[in-house]
């Protein structure tokens, strides 16, 4: 009897081609999206890809009709709305307000998709042993610890590793990424030989497209921009619309070379300076999850990822009770609080904190 999978759906081309493989190899699959209730008349610019929040998730629930129907397999629609209010927006918005730069995607993979949307589905009856997701990473179980193990996926531009690196043993137990093994550009091969309905949908982005502002309370705070002596040098239109290391949108007139680097909540207050500001030697972070291992015990040499774009970087991992300490061997430039921090040895993923 054919393993039953649960494979979710995003009306995107990974996704459907995530389907379509596991289709192939003979799997019962049975495919579920996720509805967010996105804001359908959310201000995006024109020229912009939409998100998985925001203008398109009526096109996006759509499509993954039309891709399970095309692939012949059940299809159903899951209400997530509340689930990703309380456990993605709340957090986001309460980060941006605090002077932090939450990463939403990371708690919608651990939260939402590995989790509400798992619950979701076993509550409405659905048989399933295993889920499936386009990810653009891999998993494995390693005997000798006994341990499901996280790693990058093959196309070092697409890996998703660091948005998965929150998922705990349980998730990744019940976890396939079809496309680890895969390049993007194999993807979309694979797509337009398989006829698939979305081959030639543009990619979207991680999140809100055009902009985040809106979600924040429309009488935000404006706020004093100073210099690191305190010298007031403008005026912010609140600190939700900055994040470390920002130059553009500071409106300084004869200051072309600043860069946020400091967000001061307390005061309503953003503190600039030059790019040789925004390095640093080492960050603190907490809620921390291990992958590979039960718990930091001693110090272990790391490449840490301190943002999704970021490379890996040398560095020495210390335990510092609940919080872990990391030193990196070169200094690091706009270490953000709120971001995720990813450990990697390698391409293993060991485990993952919030730099606070």
């Amino acid at each position: 009897m054919a393993e039953k999978m649960l494979v979710a759906l995003s009306g995107g081309v990974d996704s459907a081609v995530a389907a379509a493989i596991l289709k192939k190899a003979g799997y019962d699959l049975t495919a579920v999206t996720m509805k967010i209730c996105a804001s359908e008349t959310q201000e995006a610019k024109p020229s912009a890809r939409h998100g998985c929040y925001g203008p398109g998730e009526t096109e996006d629930l759509e499509d993954a009709g039309r891709v399970a129907e095309y692939l012949g397999i059940p299809f159903h629609i899951l209400d997530l709305c509340e689930a990703y209010k309380t456990e993605v927006l709340s957090e986001f918005i309460s980060g941006y307000t605090q002077g932090r730069t939450p990463n939403p995607c990371v708690y919608c993979n651990q939260r939402v998709k590995f989790g509400a949307m798992v619950e979701a589905a076993e509550q409405a009856g659905l048989e399933f042993d295993s889920m499936a997701t386009g990810h653009y990473a891999r998993t494995y179980f390693e005997p000798a610890g006994g341990r499901y193990l996280l790693q990058k996926g093959v196309d070092s531009k697409k890996d998703q590793s660091y948005f998965l690196s929150f998922l705990n043993q349980r998730q990744l137990s019940r976890a396939v990424f079809p496309l680890g093994a895969f390049t993007k550009q194999q993807v979309r091969q694979i797509a337009s030989e398989m006829f698939l309905p979305v081959s030639d949908k543009p990619e979207s982005q991680d999140f809100v497209s055009g902009g985040y502002h809106s979600l924040f309370p429309e009488d935000e705070r404006p706020g004093p921009i100073t210099d690191g002596k305190g010298k007031v040098l403008g005026i912010h239109k609140g600190i939700s619309r900055y994040t470390i290391g920002q130059h553009k949108g500071l409106e300084l007139p004869g200051q072309e070379k600043l860069y946020v680097i400091k967000i001061i909540a307390e005061t309503n207050t953003l503190v600039v300076g030059e790019e040789e500001a925004l390095f640093r030697n080492e960050l603190i972070a907490s809620g921390l999850n291990w992958i590979a291992f039960d718990g930091l015990t001693k110090s272990t040499r790391v490449e840490a990822r301190i943002r999704s774009g970021a490379s890996p970087a040398p560095a020495l991992l210390e335990p510092r009770g609940n919080e872990a300490g990391v030193i990196f061997d070169q200094p690091q430039k706009g270490v953000t609080p709120g971001q995720a921090v990813v450990f990697y040895d390698g391409d293993t993923v060991l485990g993952a904190g919030i730099i606070n």
